[in-house]
């Protein structure tokens, strides 16, 4: 099964974005660590760039004085990036999308070094309702229609729903005028900090799917927001010969193989959606 190319003629430009800081409360600094000799913030751009949907890869950068290095690293690396507000990330985001005129935003977080193209493809298609098709057939006409498509697409939501692909493979998508909708009246903090919540918390305000695979992998836990999930992705990439090309899939053969994997960031525990930065 194969994809759309990425210039086919009735696709509207689907944008994915970063948000990236170096100020982060667990692990300061992580984003521009070493993951088997690239920094975290490469590893994300360059796997999000092996989509065959997403046109353009933006990095979402705050303004303030300590993300001068990452505004500088993006530069010095060609990676198209936005400064915005460091707390109101919805505002950066939003921003960030009108600048470089995305149709189809596809929000994706600096920590999540293993995140996958084709989950990524996938998703994005949910949000069109369609599906990957055969290798050698014609792409019907319609097939990126926005007036058909979902409001918000994702391949999880936050307690009390469920999630069933890992903690680190998150993916979002929403159009930008539903994006512009939300930066318009999302009011609660954690809102605006963690940017897609009011599509999921105005019950029957917009028409949602959620990406769901079985079975469930839920449980795992592939995102960095500690030292102990660094070492873990560390030893992720290291059994791959630090290459960027392998899959989600990949690692879960991993994992069944060396289980023992998991007990290095099994205590971790995750944020709540309705934390936000203590320090607004």
């Amino acid at each position: 099964m194969t994809n759309p190319p990425k210039n086919f003629p009735e696709k509207p430009k689907i944008l994915a974005i970063i948000q990236a800081r170096l100020a982060s409360s667990r692990l300061p600094g992580k984003v521009l660590l070493d993951i088997g000799g690239k920094p975290m913030l490469t590893r994300v751009v360059e796997r999000a760039s092996q989509s065959k949907l997403v046109d353009q890869v933006v990095v979402a950068i705050t303004r303030d004085y300590q993300d001068d290095i990452l505004a500088d690293y993006c530069i010095s690396h060609k990676y198209p990036s936005f400064r915005g507000s460091q707390f109101d990330v919805l505002d950066r985001v939003y921003r960030a999308a009108r600048a470089y005129g995305g149709e189809v935003i596809v929000r994706l977080t600096a920590d999540c070094p293993l995140i996958d193209p084709q989950v990524i493809d996938d998703t994005v298609l949910a949000f069109f309702g369609q599906k990957a098709i055969p290798e050698g057939e014609e792409i019907p006409q319609g097939y990126f229609q926005l007036d058909n498509a979902y409001d918000f697409a994702a391949n999880r939501l936050p307690p009390p729903w469920k999630r069933t692909y890992p903690i680190g493979l998150d993916v979002e998508v929403c159009s930008y005028a539903g994006l512009e909708r939300a930066w318009k009246e999302a009011n609660q903090p954690h809102q605006r900090e963690h940017v897609m919540p009011f599509f999921y918390e105005t019950p029957g305000q917009f028409n949602i799917f959620v990406l769901d695979h079985t079975p469930d992998y839920g449980t795992h836990r592939w995102t960095v927001d500690t030292a102990e999930d660094l070492a873990l992705v560390r030893e992720i990439y290291q059994r791959f010969d630090n290459r960027d090309d392998f899959s989600w899939e990949d690692v879960l053969a991993l994992f069944e193989k060396e289980p023992q994997l998991a007990e290095i960031n099994a205590q971790v525990h995750h944020k709540n959606l309705r934390e936000i930065d203590s320090r607004q």
